[in-house]
């Protein structure tokens, strides 16, 4: 169950036993995730084994 008042937007999908109704999920851009983003943090050590790895099997590098 989930709370709608006026002016929310949501997703209706019509089936055989009714229309059902859902939140309507906000897409977000590339351009949106990466200014959340704080460059000034270090990067984690755990992190940075993972980038000295060498492949193993068929990855494309």
């Amino acid at each position: 169950m989930f709370l709608a008042s006026v002016g929310s937007s949501l997703n209706a999908d019509v089936r055989p036993d009714g229309v059902m109704l859902a939140p309507a999920r906000r897409k977000y851009s590339l351009d949106d995730l990466i200014a959340q983003c704080d460059m000034k943090t270090f990067f984690p050590e755990d992190m940075a084994a993972w980038s000295e790895v060498k492949p193993v099997g068929r990855e494309a590098w």
